[in-house]
């Protein structure tokens, strides 16, 4: 195992650069714009401009790298993804961080990807589940630690905006200095609506929904943190704690699903997420002990339903096509996570912090009462043709790169992690 990943540590490195300086991206902008006096309702749209970049790059990257290679696409999205926080410091108004925050989410999809497509190609086929795992590992590690780090200092100022954007710069040296070969061109998925529908409504359908709540809070949880009183470093908690406990619920639920009918594993997880919204609203402001406990049970069903969907969509897939279908889920994802932070953030506006959560409640209601029906009207897939469950991120920091190396690429199926 260590044989094989020694020639992918710089690898491996470039990624964690990648994911550290966007998860302390991602967060110093909320917290810095609530310190500066936005409203909830331009900050949401920051999220909705992350994630119309993000699909953007992951429709757009495959054909920008086919026309001027991966080292100089790579070292373009680095350095302007560097360019757009330094940006974002000097010009603190919502009206610029917006159409820069779209920028960076292009960058970053773009950067991922061509970091994996380096993995895919270098991974051999005996371990290539592993180096999934491993990957996913550090990549959530790396996006932890860049929340955590604000902890360290004073968002009022310029320090972490900077770290930011040298992280990003670090993250250039290892394709920069690799004298490995080019990889082949990059996974191309396409958006078939009808086609993905056909397959499964219920997963469509789903992911959608879930797409609206996870970047409903992933845009707006330290806004909320900030409103109803938490420090900057319980703030961050706030922020970084749902994906641990998602990432560790993924061992449990996947196991379910497996073993279950999937379509009811994901009600009874989707229950429990409304239970935690519910919670959120009722307690108003609650204290530090309860709010933090209360974001752990959140996250543990938020984030591990989007891979219960995956799963599903694959059951009704035809085989070798886990990438299409998965890719394609991936793009609805992002619609869902256009949407999301828009309307929550002019709730918050409107209505109060506690409102973050009644928007993401409804999503979670409306996927319980579409999954019930689809049950009631369809058969479950026999246990015989069901697919292996497959960990993974978190849906918005997975590209079509991402599916790709977590597939066999002899059968195009999911390859179980050892």
């Amino acid at each position: 195992m260590v044989r094989s990943l020694l020639p992918l540590t710089a690898l491996l490195m470039g990624s964690a650069f990648l994911l550290f300086a966007g998860g302390l991206n991602g967060l110093i902008l909320p917290v810095r714009g609530e310190a500066e006096g936005f409203t909830a309702a331009s900050l949401g749209l920051l999220g909705t401009g992350w994630a119309i970049g993000y699909v953007a790059g992951c429709l757009g990257t495959p054909r920008l790298v086919a026309r001027v290679g991966h080292i100089r696409s790579f070292g373009a999205m680095c350095a302007i993804a560097a360019i757009a926080v330094l940006l974002s410091l000097l010009l603190i108004t919502p009206w610029v961080w917006i159409p820069v925050r779209a920028l960076s989410g292009f960058c970053f999809a773009g950067a991922a990807m061509i970091v994996e497509s380096w993995l895919n190609e270098r991974a051999e086929a005996g371990s290539r589940g592993r180096i999934f795992g491993v990957y996913t590992m550090v990549n959530l590690f790396a996006s932890t630690a860049g929340q955590m780090s604000l902890t360290l200092g004073d968002a009022s100022g310029y320090v972490f905006f900077v770290i930011a954007a040298m992280v990003y710069c670090l993250a250039l040296l290892p394709t920069a200095m690799s004298a490995t070969m080019t990889p082949k061109p990059l996974t191309q998925v396409s958006l078939n609506l009808r086609a993905l529908w056909r397959n499964s409504p219920v997963a469509v359908f789903s992911v959608f929904m879930i797409g609206i709540a996870n970047a409903s809070f992933g845009t707006l949880a330290a806004v909320y943190g900030a409103r109803i009183g938490l420090s900057l470093s319980d703030i961050a908690l706030f922020a970084s704690i749902p994906i641990l406990a998602g990432a560790v619920a993924q061992v449990p639920v996947g196991y379910l699903s497996d073993k279950f009918e999937r379509r009811k594993v994901l009600i009874g997880v989707a229950l429990v997420a409304v239970l935690a919204d519910g919670l959120f609203i009722m307690a108003g402001e609650p204290g530090r002990t309860l709010v933090l406990a209360l974001v752990a049970l959140f996250g543990a069903s938020v984030f591990a339903m989007y891979p219960v969907i995956v799963a599903h969509a694959n059951d009704h897939a035809e085989p070798g096509s886990f990438i299409q279908v998965s890719g394609g889920l991936l793009l609805v994802f992002g619609l869902g996570s256009i949407l999301g932070p828009t309307l929550a953030g002019y709730a918050m506006t409107a209505y109060g912090a506690a409102t973050l959560f009644a928007v993401i409640g409804v999503a979670h209601f409306l996927l319980i009462v579409f999954a019930i029906l689809r049950l009631r009207t369809t058969a479950a897939v026999p246990k015989a043709q069901k697919t292996d469950f497959q960990a993974g991120p978190l849906a918005r920091s997975q590209t079509p790169e991402t599916l790709a190396l977590a597939a066999d690429p002899e059968t195009g199926q999911p390859e179980s992690t050892p």
